[in-house]
């Protein structure tokens, strides 16, 4: 599977948090960790799903999910320490996705963010590939190709590349694509959208793939011929 997606692991314990990391990295996730909550809300929106404590330092968990919930549609599951009913309750009633107590197994929680992966992506009619040679995006793999490379991508990035392929000769606005792939029409969240552009450029080897229309937002373009894959 050559999408990877990225878990947000927000988790005071430091040893806890290092050793979920650990676990989701073997299980073929990209995850990094937040110890407060306030460090969460400043760094979710780079992340495809929220590992999200309800017992935090800084801020109720509670609160990071509603606040989380109130400007993103980004899957997120919350857990608690303690074998609480009513939290887990109100966790799902603030917006959580799936909300468990810690007591799992990693085998557990690797089949928990499948299934809310799966809820989150629709399982309706799946749009064709389209291709602009020597770039194929294909949304039945989720794989990107330019010439005969297979180019890594994350969710997010796969999903702004589609976007904008298929909208192909027209200009999509910036408050459009945060809409449709973040969920959210927070205007200081679209900086997350330069940083995506930014890095599909870097993986693409070429700035024309993706064209800035200045004060409005981006289209598709055209680097002419496949770059060379680099050495590692």
């Amino acid at each position: 599977m050559h999408v990877t997606t990225n878990v947000l692991v927000v988790e005071r314990e430091v040893s806890a948090a290092e050793a979920l990391v650990h676990d989701l990295h073997r299980q073929g996730y990209a995850a990094r960790c937040v110890d407060t909550g306030a460090r969460a809300l400043r760094t979710y929106r780079h992340a495809d799903l929220v590992l999200l404590s309800l017992e935090l330092p800084d801020i109720d968990g509670l609160e990071v999910c509603q606040s989380v919930r109130t400007e993103s549609s980004i899957p997120l599951i919350a857990f608690t320490h303690l074998d609480d009913e009513v939290g887990r309750i109100l966790a799902l009633k603030a917006g959580a996705d799936d909300c468990v107590a810690k007591t799992w197994g990693y085998r557990e929680l690797g089949a928990r963010i499948e299934a809310v992966l799966r809820r989150a992506r629709p399982s309706s009619t799946i749009p064709g590939a389209i291709s602009l040679r020597p770039l194929h995006i294909d949304p039945r793999t989720r794989e990107v190709r330019l010439g005969d490379r297979v180019i890594d991508v994350t969710s997010k990035e796969f999903e702004l590349l589609y976007t904008l392929a298929a909208n192909h000769g027209r200009v999509v606005s910036r408050k459009e694509l945060m809409a449709k792939i973040w969920g959210s029409t927070w205007e200081q969240t679209s900086r997350t959208i330069d940083t995506h552009v930014s890095s599909l450029r870097a993986k693409l080897g070429s700035s024309s793939w993706i064209i800035t229309i200045r004060g409005v937002g981006y289209r598709i373009g055209h680097a002419g011929r496949a770059p060379k894959a680099s050495a590692d």
